[in-house]
């Protein structure tokens, strides 16, 4: 069964394959040029290996992979969204296939796929179910990939409806456009998952292999709890991403104040590990900064000393530092500032003492990277050895303070002087997109 539209001819097919790009190899390929794939890029491809049905006719897969290749270019330029969107569009292209709809069908089909589709995602097997947030996320996803198919003229129609409605960003208003395929979800104060402030002293003992008294845990026997203490420490004070944290380099700490000070230290943050790839600057505490300091000076440095540590084939070549300051260093003989280095390219740094440049390093002096399972073991334990209503922690828990959402908010405004007396303080108007479904007191106004 198949449907033409006036460039496209498109089949219907059976569960497709998802790969991720590399051009190792190129030359072998009998191309004249290095192809012009961004490198982990995903690539859909049907099972039987076919881009196109014949001259002319490519297949819906072919049309899907080059909206993927231009999200870089199009606000999108971290690999890890790339796959997030390629397995969003692959999983609504094999469930309409499943059900006989093509991707590019009429509008009537679209929308009855989608019904269908929707229902089977909030009230099927329990396996398939999504989350509100991850629905919505998923919609997003196709909704910008039917806008950009009716714009290159693949698509007549889409699926999906919207409404108008004003958003408040920053007290202005804007008209926007709401997707009503999107589910209601929480208002976003009562989603917040933090961790108050006992349970947040608990779990720092925790990492350190102490029991909430502060003594020593005698039922645990684990390794570089020095290291855990101090990186767990410092995700807790500056609320850094996974990535960040993780793929910090020594020489990128700043310097420890000269004495104790019980005001934030700025803590820049390199564009080369940021969502976005943008700079930003947080705040961390002393006890966080010297915590990080006793680390790299004392466990670290014995840790790596000597290593014979190099990274696996499978990464690429080893990058060899020497001369390294807190700018940047030698690179395989060449001048380059860390904050170009990208996180895949940061764990291939060989230091010139030995073993990994990253900031936390593991037995051996290899980059350690595992932190959601140290922080998965230690929440675990403490919930069955002390505390049955400890939470779950993850990585990314470290960044939602327990009143603002910021960890190092409260630590930079109780560094601010107190407003004079008589004197009324006024909230600062909230910033961030206002956008939600619920109406009128989720920040939307209908157009009057």
């Amino acid at each position: 069964m198949g449907f033409a539209l006036s460039r496209v001819v498109f089949l219907l097919s059976a569960p497709m394959i998802l790969s991720f790009f590399s051009s190792r190899g190129w030359e072998s390929w009998d191309v004249e040029h290095r192809p012009l794939i961004p490198e982990g890029m995903p690539v859909l491809v049907d099972d039987d290996l076919c881009f196109e049905d014949g001259p002319a006719a490519p297949r819906p897969t072919a049309v899907a992979n080059r909206w993927l290749r231009e999200l870089p270019a199009s606000g999108a330029p971290a690999p890890s969204s790339w796959e997030n969107y390629a397995r969003a569009l692959k999983e609504w292209m094999e469930f309409l296939a499943e059900h006989g709809v093509g991707l590019f069908d009429s509008r009537e089909r679209l929308k009855a796929g989608l019904s269908r589709y929707a229902e089977h995602r909030a009230a099927g097997p329990l396996k398939a179910r999504f989350a509100a947030t991850t629905w919505g996320q998923h919609m997003s996803i196709l909704s910008l990939f039917y806008r950009w198919a009716i714009n290159e003229g693949y698509a007549t129609a889409e699926p999906f409806t919207y409404r108008s409605a004003r958003a408040l960003f920053a007290g202005t208003g804007r008209e926007v456009k709401v997707n009503l395929a999107v589910r209601r979800t929480p208002k976003p104060h009562v989603t917040i998952k933090y961790l108050e402030p006992d349970f947040t002293e608990v779990f720092r003992k925790g990492l350190r292999g102490l029991s909430p008294d502060g003594s020593q845990d005698t039922g645990f026997h684990g390794r570089e709890l020095t290291r855990n203490g101090a990186v767990g420490d410092h995700a807790l004070a500056t609320g850094m991403r996974l990535q960040e944290f993780t793929y910090l380099l020594p020489w990128e700490v700043p310097a420890l104040p000269p004495e104790p000070t019980a005001v934030p230290i700025p803590f820049p943050v390199p564009a080369g590990i940021t969502k976005g790839k943008k700079f930003r600057t947080t705040w961390t505490s002393y006890e966080a900064l010297a915590g990080l300091h006793d680390y790299v000076e004392l466990d670290r440095a014995a840790t790596t000393d000597g290593s014979l540590w190099r990274p696996p084939r499978r990464w690429g070549e080893p990058l060899m530092v020497s001369e390294p300051d807190a700018r940047g260093g030698l690179i395989n003989g060449v001048r380059r500032p860390w904050e170009s280095l990208t996180p895949a390219e940061r764990r291939r740094l060989v230091a010139p003492e030995g073993g990994s440049c990253l900031l936390a390093v593991k037995n051996g002096g290899g980059p350690f990277t595992a932190w959601a399972t140290v922080f998965e073991r230690t929440s675990d334990r403490i919930r069955a050895r002390f505390e049955p209503r400890f939470p779950h922690v993850w990585p990314h828990r470290c960044r939602l303070d327990h009143r603002t959402g910021r960890p190092g908010h409260r630590a930079r405004r109780a560094a601010l002087p107190a407003p004079r007396a008589g004197v009324r303080v006024r909230p600062r108007p909230r910033t961030g997109n206002l956008v939600h479904q619920q109406g009128r007191d989720r920040g939307l106004r209908r157009p009057r």
